[in-house]
């Protein structure tokens, strides 16, 4: 079970409770489902009942009771407790969560780069304008291509002159329109297609030529993404140290290393999954899924359409460039816990073939997750 499944299950209790009248409160549109902190009691956490118990004019822990009940014995969950205050903490049923640990995967080579892709903003048409700066520019051809892959309509107009230096950092002159005319006695609302909105970042104090000369398409796009629009964008040479100390060569490195693997494996004569090729995990090992290192990448995979879809609603990029770390680093625990290619006279086994589909998938992950950030992702580092 994933946490997007989990989620949908708490919130079907929530309706239910609501339906049943044991539960007089709006019905949230989403629930949110952590990981549990250490120390915690079981696999996950919600804070639903307490979120829900001001509108009911309930105590947290009454609404989290009658959660509880209407959750138990849900396919996927061994077991439903209340802690604190009132929170709602989830354990897995093994078995389960360990077969749609290989559904998870094979989703994700299933899918490829669309991984993540959804239908969050289905037929919303969005307009946004931007100032002719490059750091803006950025922001908005990136808030653009996530829109998309939650199914917007998107169109950016320019308050100036676009940089010509501009294409070549990958904003296409047709993703650019310009704001429809809006009559002065019946001025647009706000949220309207006709009046955009607006992208403001804090300016890169430089100009996308000579950004370009120094760092290139790849680091300029990164270092004016990763920092939230609010903060200064650092652009020094930090951004071209081959490094794990430079979070942009750490999540390129590990997409890198994640291809690597294949082309290994490949050589040794076998691939991810069942052996009959890559996403095939019909004989997926469960103890290779069950190792900390294993959890922890599949929990950081299993977040990723949920990342998509919150970097587009509040246009915040720097959302997935965060996120994509935290894989990388996942993906490198992983890489060092339990080698997904045989060592010495060791033979390809289950093992390896699930580690092998699970580093394949965290590399799908990455290379999807740079495309969209427009930053790109080679085999070979």
């Amino acid at each position: 079970m994933t946490p997007a499944d989990l989620s949908s299950t708490v919130l079907h209790a929530v309706r239910r409770a609501v339906d049943e009248d044991a539960l007089r409160a709006p019905v949230p549109a989403r629930v949110r489902v952590e990981r549990t902190r250490p120390g915690g009691r079981g696999d996950y956490a919600s804070a639903v009942a307490l979120q829900l118990a001001g509108p009911a004019a309930l105590p947290a822990r009454e609404v989290a009771e009658i959660l509880r009940v209407r959750m138990a014995g849900a396919p996927g969950i061994g077991r439903v407790e209340i802690t604190g205050p009132g929170f709602l903490n989830f354990t897995l049923d093994a078995a389960t969560d360990a077969a749609a640990h290989s559904a998870l995967v094979h989703q994700v080579l299933e899918r490829e780069a669309r991984y993540g892709h959804g239908d969050a903003l289905a037929g919303v048409p969005l307009r946004f304008s931007h100032a002719p700066e490059v750091r803006a520019a950025v922001t908005a051809d990136a808030v653009r291509r996530l829109a998309r892959a939650q199914g917007a309509s998107v169109r950016i107009s320019c308050d100036g002159a676009c940089d010509p230096d501009w294409t070549r950092l990958g904003i296409t002159g047709d993703a650019y329109a310009r704001p429809a005319p809006v009559p002065p006695a019946e001025p647009a609302p706000a949220h309207s297609p006709a009046s955009p909105t607006e992208i403001r970042p804090v300016p890169a104090g430089a100009a996308a030529g000579e950004l370009l000369a120094r760092l290139g398409p790849d680091a300029t796009r990164w270092g004016l993404l990763r920092p939230a629009g609010h903060d200064r964008a650092p652009l020094g040479d930090e951004l071209l140290v081959q490094g794990e100390g430079n979070p942009l060569f750490l999540v390129r490195y590990a997409h890198s290393r994640a291809r690597a693997l294949s082309r290994g494996a490949e050589l040794l004569g076998f691939s991810g999954g069942d052996g009959r090729g890559p996403g095939n995990t019909q004989d997926a090992d469960e103890a290779a899924f069950a190792e900390p290192e294993a959890l922890a990448l599949l929990a950081a995979i299993a977040d990723h359409p949920a990342v998509l879809a919150a970097a587009a609603r509040h246009r915040a990029p720097d959302r997935l460039a965060r996120h994509l770390e935290a894989v990388a680093h996942a993906f490198f625990d992983f890489h060092d816990a339990a080698s997904p290619l045989p060592v010495g006279d060791e033979k390809p086994s289950a093992a390896h073939r699930t580690r092998l589909a699970l580093a394949e998938a965290a590399g799908t992950v990455l290379a999807g997750g740079l495309s969209l950030l427009g930053v790109s992702a080679p085999p070979y580092l």
